[in-house]
């Protein structure tokens, strides 16, 4: 017999005296969809499956925590394996899209649906996931490096805003378009910070000045908000490769460069891997409490309730008011926050309130043309006038992308596509108070001239 088949009897030897339970494991460690081990992947596509024969899908949270988990995880797979587009932000895209598509297509079985949205709509779940995101980024990022990231932001922020609109407005006359038209029916959806924030009142102020139906307003401006949305998600994934390439641009998630050897960082890196469960449950806890400050703002003056939780959570940071441990603590619910529930929110998010058709009606090519360019030059902008004043160019420009975001859930997309989940903070400041001032400002002036 030859050498070759010795060694392969060797092989098969070798495997033999594997035991049965090692290799079971080794299949639950080592083969996945997204991060749900292969047999409990099947599990509960089977267990799921039942359920939609016997005609319901019970909506509480034992049930949709695996139903979301299987469908976002296998959606974010399909994204992240489709060729060239896969490393482009395609995972977000298709937890997000591809769930809408399957609702209006009547693909995904009605009971799904309907649990899936009750359980969206009830439990708020994306201020959850929020919550936990900006409180566990605010408490791991180094103080000094949140005071300058935080006061140098909105340079690049004005300056892409100002020149998207230009660039927009340019665009959109010289392939034809009214100017009103392209600014206050292009330009600012893409700016307004999405839909709860941006599209419904911008619509609401359409109807009042403009004399419109509302429903008719928002009809022709929620599908823009979503490309405009769509768009800065594929830049952002394109960002991320241009960081791989080019290490020196990025801050792989911090803004600004920060100095070895800060004893704070210190203090709370050697906390690393030593988190017990009690530290981690004070972390969760810190940021409900912080966002249940942020909902007791928008009572008192209105301020939307994540920001204020974001400026409550930074107050707590810059006056040392909690512990390197619970600091740790609050890192920890951070990184399972974006880990495991990241693509099960975009699934949720593309069955209960992203409506396909109203995007495939807005993607006609003139549309498409003033959005792709204002979105670039929004975010071009950020990242030349980033670079310029000191800061890490492309971390810069994946929060400009978040400019153009589809609110909170825009938010998470485009940071998920970027791979910049710590932007989170500056990424609402971007979406929330940057896409109230535009809409303040932009019906105040409409009052005043139509």
């Amino acid at each position: 017999m030859s050498t070759t088949d010795d060694s392969y009897l060797v092989a098969k030897d070798k495997t033999a005296d594997i035991p049965l339970r090692e290799r079971w494991w080794h299949i639950l460690d080592n083969y996945k969809i997204g991060i749900i081990p292969l047999p409990f992947f099947v599990l509960a596509g089977v267990l799921i499956l039942l359920d939609c024969l016997a005609g319901k899908l019970p909506s509480d949270i034992v049930v949709m925590v695996a139903t979301l988990a299987f469908f976002g995880f296998a959606c974010g797979e399909f994204g992240k394996r489709l060729p060239l587009v896969g490393k482009m932000g395609a995972a977000a895209i298709c937890a997000t899209f591809i769930p809408s598509a399957l609702v209006h297509y009547g693909l995904l079985p009605d009971v799904v649906v309907e649990s899936t949205t009750k359980f969206y709509k009830s439990t708020n779940i994306l201020y959850l996931y929020i919550c936990c995101i900006i409180v566990g980024s605010i408490m791991s990022m180094n103080r000094q490096v949140l005071i300058q990231g935080f006061l140098r932001i909105f340079v690049p922020m004005l300056c892409g805003e100002v020149a998207g609109m230009l660039v927009g407005m340019a665009v959109g006359m010289a392939l034809g378009l009214d100017p009103f038209q392209i600014f206050f029916f292009l330009i600012l959806p893409i700016m307004a910070g999405g839909v709860g924030e941006g599209a419904i009142p911008l619509s609401m102020g359409y109807a009042a000045i403009l004399h419109m139906e509302q429903g008719v307003a928002l009809g022709r401006i929620l599908p823009i908000v979503m490309l405009g949305s769509l768009t800065a998600i594929v830049i952002a994934g394109l960002l991320n490769q241009l960081g791989k390439r080019y290490p020196h641009l990025t801050g792989e998630g911090s803004l600004m460069p920060s100095k070895q050897g800060d004893r704070e960082i210190a203090a709370t890196e050697k906390l690393s891997g030593n988190v017990d469960v009690a530290t981690i449950a004070c972390g969760a806890l810190l940021a409900i409490l912080l966002y249940m400050v942020g909902m007791l703002l928008h009572r008192l003056i209105g301020l939307p309730a994540p920001v204020g939780m974001l400026f409550a959570a930074v107050a707590v940071k810059l006056a040392h008011g909690v512990s390197p441990r619970i600091q740790q603590g609050s890192q920890v619910v951070y990184k399972f926050f974006r880990t495991a529930v990241t693509y099960p929110i975009l699934f949720a998010v593309g069955v209960a309130i992203t409506p396909w058709q109203e995007l495939v009606d807005a993607f006609t090519v003139q549309n498409l043309i003033v959005i792709v360019a204002t979105v670039s030059t929004l975010v071009a902008t950020g990242f030349l006038v980033g670079k310029k004043i000191g800061m890490h160019p492309i971390d810069v420009a994946i929060v400009s992308c978040c400019q153009s975001g589809q609110g909170g859930t825009g938010d998470v997309a485009i940071l998920t596509a970027g791979n910049r989940m710590s932007l989170m903070p500056f990424a609402q400041i971007a979406t929330r108070i940057g896409g109230a001032i535009n809409v303040s400002l932009s019906l105040l002036v409409l009052s005043h001239f139509y």
